[in-house]
């Protein structure tokens, strides 16, 4: 397009359209001038619709000459917003107008100058360059610090007996019956510690360093009877003996084990600081004790085992034999027995007339679930019984009891008799200080006098945080349930905590439960029905 005396310039990137008076030239619109514009190679750039509109009328009518600003060209516009945590930074792109668009170099100076200097993505980088144009696009994200792992122990016997079994949600010991006792000889592998870690520190976009919190270490017990550590590895446990390997906070100990034939009258009585395995049985009139496990392949007709751990019996118990064992006890049968275990008792078959206790849970059943059944004695567990048949049509009463814990109840008993005496010493000496205080001071006491207080209050306090913790599984322990699997038959005394039912009918199977409103024994039956057993 060719205007007489119009011409368009440029400086700085501002558009000027000059004009100079001529009679003879024609008319000039609108459409001329953009015409005029477009010539000049200034797609793209913000024209300036009210400035063109002017400049026509001074072309075709102002008298002296004229330049007007009609258009602006204008670079590519690069913004950059950085989260308030630091940890994200994202661009914006407006496109360029007729100026020089967005570049990785451009980019790369926009995010220096907001202070993004770490973990800029190369990728989005390139491709809102190509774009051209682009609105909030994640452009550099930080790394959150990695925290240390704590030290860990890992097991390199698979048997390892467990002398603290765990306690899952339910307040039920994750019961697992082993068979004959696993033994190590000296110098065999028994644990791996695996060190705790320093973890991986993280970084902001700006740079800053996020530091990690490391894993708590642990080592090996200082103390673990027939074990060490490697001697060209400190982080190896190895048995010094042979022996029973036994699983205890911070590695693996060695007991000794005792292995006999039979415990009668030509063995002796055992007592043993270790596990003691027995091949055959245990006769009346016998006794064994063990720091440990008592594991017997025979019988026990009769007589007494005490362990500090386990006792598993292949056979069965008869006879009024006695048994206690500080961990599990398990057993074919039983009749005529009492039985105490201070985690988890398990019969397979068949209890009768047996006084059995469990501190945690009392499983009968487990290898006979259509015929395996308690019947007369009584059983007391904590947190659950579980039996397939429960009691007799012959007319003997079985008696059976959950939720309550005898030595959970004398250990809060007591605890209330301390607390009443420390409150007694602490009201004694708070009447003191009042005492000293109005004589005076005369021997200068009142300062000691004062930390006694304090420190029988610290002490009172304490005592009250126990209880209030005993009290927390006391009120658990009233979630117990018992479990029939198949039916209850004839009399059955059954009682939750001091809330007691008699139960002089035959049932279904079905759970037995302390209802938490009515503080009554309820009954829901396999479809889900509940009825309350008042």
């Amino acid at each position: 397009m060719d205007l007489p005396d119009i011409s368009i310039v440029e400086t700085n990137g501002q558009v000027f359209l000059r004009g100079q008076p001529n009679r003879a030239r024609q008319p000039v619109d609108e459409l001329g001038l953009r015409a005029l514009l477009a010539d000049f190679e200034n797609a793209g750039c913000i024209l300036d619709d009210g400035a063109i509109a002017t400049a026509v009328q001074h072309c075709n009518g102002k008298p002296d000459p004229f330049v007007i600003q009609v258009a602006q060209r204008c670079d590519a516009q690069i913004q950059v917003r950085i989260a308030k945590d630091d940890m994200a930074a994202e661009i914006s792109i407006v496109a360029a107008r007729g100026g020089r668009v967005a570049t990785v170099g451009d980019i790369i100076q926009a995010l220096t100058e907001a202070g993004v200097l770490f973990g800029i993505d190369d990728t989005a980088m390139l491709h809102a360059c190509d774009q051209g144009a682009c609105s909030a696009v994640p452009i550099a994200r930080g790394t959150m610090p990695q925290d240390g792992e704590d030290a860990r122990f890992e097991e390199l016997i698979p048997h390892t007996a467990d002398r603290a079994p765990k306690v899952d949600e339910n307040g039920l010991i994750d019961y697992r019956e082993h068979g004959a006792i696993e033994v190590v000889s000296a110098g065999m592998p028994l644990m791996r510690r695996h060190p705790a870690t320093f973890g991986n520190p993280g970084r902001t976009v700006r740079g800053r360093t996020l530091p990690a919190k490391p894993g708590r270490d642990e080592s090996f017990a200082s103390q673990l009877a027939g074990a060490q550590c490697d001697v060209s590895d400190p982080n190896l446990l190895v048995a010094t003996l042979t022996g029973q390997p036994v699983r205890t906070h911070g590695g693996v100990m060695v007991e000794p084990v005792l292995q006999v034939a039979e415990v009668n009258m030509a063995s002796g009585n055992i007592h043993f600081e270790g596990s003691v395995q027995v091949k055959g049985d245990v006769v009346a009139g016998m006794t064994v004790q063990a720091s440990g496990d008592i594991v017997v392949a025979g019988m026990v007709d009769g007589g007494v085992l005490e362990a500090g751990g386990d006792i598993r019996i292949a056979g069965g118990v008869i006879a009024h034999a006695k048994l206690r064992a500080g961990g599990a006890f398990s057993a074919k049968f039983a009749q005529a027995v009492q039985i105490q275990a201070g985690t988890v008792l398990s019969i397979a078959d068949m209890a009768m007339d047996c006084e059995l206790t469990s501190l945690n849970q009392i499983l009968i059943g487990a290898e006979n679930p259509g015929k395996a059944r308690l019947v007369g004695g009584s059983a007391t567990s904590m947190m659950l019984l579980s039996v397939p048949l429960l009691g007799s049509s012959k007319g003997t009463v079985t008696k059976v009891s959950v939720g309550s814990n005898a030595e959970l109840m004398a250990s809060y008993a007591a605890l209330e008799k301390r607390i009443a005496h420390e409150k007694e010493a602490e009201e004694a000496l708070e009447k003191l200080i009042k005492q000293v205080i109005a004589a005076k001071d005369p021997k200068g006491m009142l300062p000691r006098i004062q930390a006694s207080r304090q420190h029988a209050i610290q002490v009172w306090g304490q005592s009250l945080a126990e209880k209030k913790e005993l009290e927390a599984q006391i009120a658990f322990a009233l979630t117990a349930k018992i479990v029939v699997g198949t039916s209850v038959h004839g009399a059955v005394d059954m009682s939750f905590g001091s809330h007691a039912t008699r139960i002089r009918k035959e049932l279904p199977s079905g759970t037995f439960a302390l209802d938490p409103a009515e503080l009554v024994v309820s009954f829901t039956d396999a479809m889900g029905h509940t009825a309350l057993l008042k």
